[in-house]
């Protein structure tokens, strides 16, 4: 039987691995599903849908699935809920909000780390192996990817995206794509690429030389889209980190964040 401590309150909906621990004054509300070995310290709040996998450990504040802070969203209706994933680490006062649709959940990938009074809006998608520093704020509909770090006090705005191995400094907005392997330090921009994170994943040396090249001479001149897509296809014959990048500034929907240093005004991310 789970490890329940007499202050908390379960309701009888969810469903609780016999290792789950749940310490004191926690509320547990609706379809809820904890995995193996899920630990609740204290003072946790969990509304379904709501579906948290192996071995994460929740922290004393941290509040999952209240409903999202859309204005079209009314209480009672149908909402997808959250998933969190495994080894997860959600640290005090983390906030994640339920989806706004039926159908997808927000969703919160394996690994992730989230220190104390980091946020997730609805609709959000954080891909596994991401670090939010503590504040960090992701807007509705946002999507971090794979091995992404982000600062304390990031704000990242709503449907924007932080590619894989990217790296966001602390105090930054994020009001335009930035795409695999950047690094961003000032508003709508990015300075350079993401040396430590590269080199930390293991990514060959010949890799991060070709990916740095791309950085300082296709992103960082700010050309218009379609051409930024041509020749960061023409370099990435041999990388498929930058077919990679390619890839991410062909499906933006928002602008791709300005290199600093380039020739021109005009965004990588407008045609």
């Amino acid at each position: 039987m789970p490890e329940i401590h007499p202050s908390s309150l379960v309701d009888p909906k969810a469903q609780l691995h016999e290792s789950v621990r749940i310490g004191p004054f926690c509320t547990i509300t609706g379809d809820v599903r904890l995995a193996a070995n899920v630990q609740l310290l204290s003072h946790v709040c969990l509304y379904g849908p709501l579906t948290v996998g192996a071995r994460t450990t929740i922290y004393p504040g941290t509040c999952l699935g209240l409903p999202p802070q859309d204005v079209k969203f009314k209480l009672g209706d149908v909402t997808a809920g959250i998933v969190v994933g495994e080894d997860c680490i959600l640290r005090e006062h983390v906030t994640i909000h339920s989806a706004s649709k039926s159908d997808i959940p927000t969703t919160i990938g394996n690994n992730i780390f989230m220190m104390a009074s980091s946020h997730v809006g609805h609709d959000a998608h954080v891909h596994d192996n991401v670090i939010l520093v503590n504040c960090a704020l992701l807007g509705g509909h946002s999507a971090i990817f794979a091995g992404a770090t982000l600062g304390g006090l990031a704000a990242i705005h709503q449907f924007c995206r932080v590619g894989r191995l990217a790296f966001v400094g602390g105090l930054s907005a994020v009001t335009r794509d930035i795409p695999p392997f950047c690094l961003s330090a000032l508003r709508g921009t990015m300075q350079s690429v993401n040396l430590v994170g590269m080199r930390r994943a293991g990514v060959p040396r010949e890799h991060i030389t070709a990916v740095r090249r791309a950085f300082w001479h296709v992103l960082r001149a700010n050309l218009p889209r379609k051409e930024t897509i041509t020749q960061l296809e023409a370099r990435g014959k041999d990388c498929p980190l930058i077919i990679e990048m390619a890839e991410f500034v062909a499906t933006a929907k928002r602008p791709i964040a300005r290199g600093i240093g380039g020739h021109s005004d005009q965004a990588a991310g407008e045609d």
